[in-house]
């Protein structure tokens, strides 16, 4: 007997596709989960579908279940939530989240999976990836009591590190981007807002996450005198120039990198992925983030739905895929 299950995978650049893919049979330390949604990074996967991944980082952006190659044909994506339908007793019939692509079931180790805690809706829970992201820098600029902080860039990434930034004692965190509707999500997450000609200077720490040249700039122009920016921003295979002359010398400024796919040191030593994962879906109790989910579809719309959300044709943030009862895996 051959499981079947269907798949979105990128033929090539632009251009996607629903697969009908065999699934392996599990073994005793296997998982069989049926996806009840999925999400997508507008930052990463959209630059994956235009095909921008530089063959520098091939290796590097590799998803953790991928399979194909950049540019393609390739199976991308990583916010997969799910229900446990086979597999290890204490797992059977739990919610988990798994960084999994977009597809109806899959099989993986029982290890890859993370439960859900039971006050995360499973909707919201398709967050989690990107929340991980956010604890990550949290732990890489490690604010101080009473900082001044903005992070500029309001996408997923942006918003996520504002809503974790503003849960720490007497800091003052302000999300800065040059779309003015996007104050509606900072409300929504508890911060401040601003316009970047607008935003407050004199900061301590400037989180960047806008992915373009303009922003990372005016994170500089930001900071106090000994300030740092944490760059989050993924440029794929873009080149951009940094204004380094100036001031930045005599205020003595930095810039440093912040990337999940290692644990920050600042934390590696005594946490590990699952600590992040685990931290992260636990701040997803707070339905304060149900404001980055903006869109949805149905699995089955992924190729027509995909092309716009690269484009920026179809605004906002997360886009969340549902799966609907006839996605069923099956049996031949």
């Amino acid at each position: 007997m051959t499981r079947t299950a269907r798949a979105f995978w990128l033929r090539s650049p632009g251009r996607g596709e629903i697969r009908e893919v065999a699934l392996p049979d599990p073994g005793p330390e296997d998982v069989v989960v049926r996806t009840l949604c999925s999400g997508v990074s507008r930052g990463t996967e959209t630059l994956v579908f235009r095909g921008g991944v530089p063959v520098s980082q091939h290796t590097a952006m590799r998803a953790p279940f991928q399979d194909g190659e950049f540019p393609g044909p390739v199976k991308y994506g990583y916010l997969n939530v799910g229900l446990v339908e086979e597999g290890p007793a204490p797992l059977l019939g739990r919610t988990v989240f798994c960084l999994y692509p977009h597809q109806t079931h899959y099989v993986v180790p029982a290890s890859a999976v993370t439960p859900v805690p039971e006050g995360v809706p499973a909707p919201r829970a398709v967050l989690a990836g990107t929340v991980e992201t956010a604890v990550n820098a949290a732990w890489d600029a490690a604010p101080l009591l009473g900082d001044r902080i903005a992070v500029v860039g309001a996408g997923m990434v942006g918003a996520s590190v504002a809503a974790v930034l503003a849960r720490f004692p007497a800091v003052r965190v302000q999300l800065v981007d040059a779309e003015p509707a996007r104050a509606e999500v900072a409300r929504a997450l508890g911060v401040g807002f601003a316009l970047p000609e607008e935003a407050v200077g004199d900061l301590d720490l400037v989180v960047h996450a806008s992915a373009t040249e303009q922003g990372l700039a005016r994170s500089l122009e930001l900071l106090a005198p000994e300030g740092t920016v944490l760059e989050l921003s993924w440029y794929g295979d873009r080149r951009i120039s940094l204004p380094l002359g100036e001031a930045f010398h005599s205020r003595r400024l930095t810039v440093r990198a912040s990337q999940v796919g290692t644990v920050s040191p600042a934390r590696g030593a005594r946490r590990g992925y699952g600590d992040r994962m685990a931290l992260a879906l636990e701040l997803l109790a707070d339905p304060a983030f149900d404001a980055l989910v903006t869109g949805e579809c149905g699995f089955e719309e992924l190729p027509q739905v995909l092309p716009g959300l690269a484009s920026g044709e179809i605004p906002g943030l997360c886009h969340r895929v549902r799966y609907d009862a006839e996605s069923a895996v099956s049996s031949v």
